[in-house]
């Protein structure tokens, strides 16, 4: 049975309260380390860290509305092959289901991990977060975005300019992961009084009950699922509407070249993806490395050629091998320099293809990918089509 602890939020300073749970964590003898966003010293960005020194959990702040990378590489970084002790990895929903794809694909391992996840309102795109925290101080930003987007709001009030969610954010239906063996309750309280420590599997429990953490009454646990219950509805009804706009700005060849027109192939959208995982990418080695003789041929064929070339090859390249796997982050907008809508036509066509296989990217770790393997009611098809 599920565990929901109960954390008491002193100084409506629910960022504190959060640190003081991971300093319980970092004293479990189990844990030997912690992975998460943490200030830079000198009020520079929030990064992930990997922190050993329950000390140097001072500038740890897993709720700042930053999202500067998707930290699922990391992760499997620091999990694949031996380590030294259990990780707990506090993350969003997002960076949860794209480890859990890439545990899929051997490029991590639960053995070792505790994962942390932590109720998701969404973030700033980075442009977004550095001027708003500069303007306003980064400590207090923590504060002001949960007032604001908890209820589910999609805008924040004018202060020094109006600012909003990305786009990747908005369109998110998973604020929570399934996957998460624990999860940092936002939804449905109110984060400067009270926040609560859900457990979702047997580690998850097993360690929340080392903590000693009393538990909480079961309407605030109605309160949480009916506050994620309306946020997801909410942000389903406006990624549809993204979708549909997304649809009519790429449904011909033409369109979609026009779509992808400011794409430079600084290839940024695909470092920036936390499933696209290849070590050597196509796309950088000789089969692109193309002569001059090449390039005029091709300007001499058509009067014109468009520099540089293969960007429409490159984004279906990506779309083709990774759309079974995207978990709608949107890192790879966050990463463009010049503004290509990526996210959105990687979401409406990852959204298409997981539909057709009933699959959902990171819901769980016992699921495996399509095409993987045969289910044996698709042997049999495939056999009857072969008699």
């Amino acid at each position: 049975m599920a565990t929901t602890a109960k954390i008491l939020v002193n100084d409506a300073d629910p960022a504190l309260a959060v640190r003081e749970v991971l300093r319980k964590l970092l004293a479990d003898q189990a844990i030997a380390a912690i992975l998460v966003q943490r200030h830079s010293p000198g009020g520079g960005a929030v990064m992930p860290a990997l922190i050993v020194d329950p000390e140097l959990l001072n500038e740890a702040d897993p709720l700042a509305p930053a999202f500067p990378l998707n930290a699922a590489r990391l992760l499997g970084r620091l999990t694949r092959g031996q380590s030294q002790g259990m990780i707990a990895a506090v993350m969003r929903p997002c960076e949860i289901r794209a480890f859990v794809e890439l545990v899929k694909l051997n490029q991590g391992s639960m053995d070792n991990v505790l994962l942390v996840g932590v109720d998701c309102p969404g973030a700033f795109t980075n442009r977004d977060y550095h001027a708003y925290s500069t303007e306003h101080g980064a400590q207090q930003v923590s504060r002001e975005f949960l007032k604001t987007f908890l209820p589910g709001g999609l805008h924040v009030p004018e202060v020094g300019g109006a600012m909003s969610l990305a786009r990747a954010c908005r369109a998110c239906e998973h604020p929570m992961a399934q996957a998460a063996d624990c999860m940092i309750g936002l939804f449905g309280a109110d984060p400067g009084k009270l926040i609560t420590l859900v457990s979702q599997t047997a580690k998850g429990q097993a360690v929340i009950s080392r903590m000693g953490l009393p538990e909480v009454e079961t309407v605030t646990a109605d309160n949480r699922t009916s506050a994620l219950s309306a946020a997801i509805t909410e942000r389903v009804r406006y990624r549809d509407a993204m979708f549909k706009e997304t649809q009519a700005a790429t449904d011909s060849l033409e369109k979609l070249g026009e779509y992808l027109s400011g794409c430079v192939n600084c290839y940024n959208c695909r470092v920036a993806c936390p499933v696209c995982y290849c070590r050597e990418c196509v796309f950088v080695t000789d089969v692109f490395d193309h002569d001059p003789w090449q390039f005029m041929s091709w300007a001499k064929k058509k009067g014109a050629l468009k520099l540089p070339s293969d960007t429409l090859f490159f984004h279906l390249t990506r779309l083709a091998h990774m759309s079974t796997a995207c978990v709608g982050c949107g890192q790879c907008s966050n990463a463009c320099p010049n503004d290509v809508p990526v996210m959105e036509l990687f979401r409406m066509t990852a959204a298409g293809v997981q539909d057709v296989f009933n699959y959902q990217a990171g819901r769980s770790p016992e699921e495996p990918p399509p095409l993987s393997v045969f289910q044996e009611h698709e042997f049999a098809e495939v056999t009857g089509h072969m008699e």
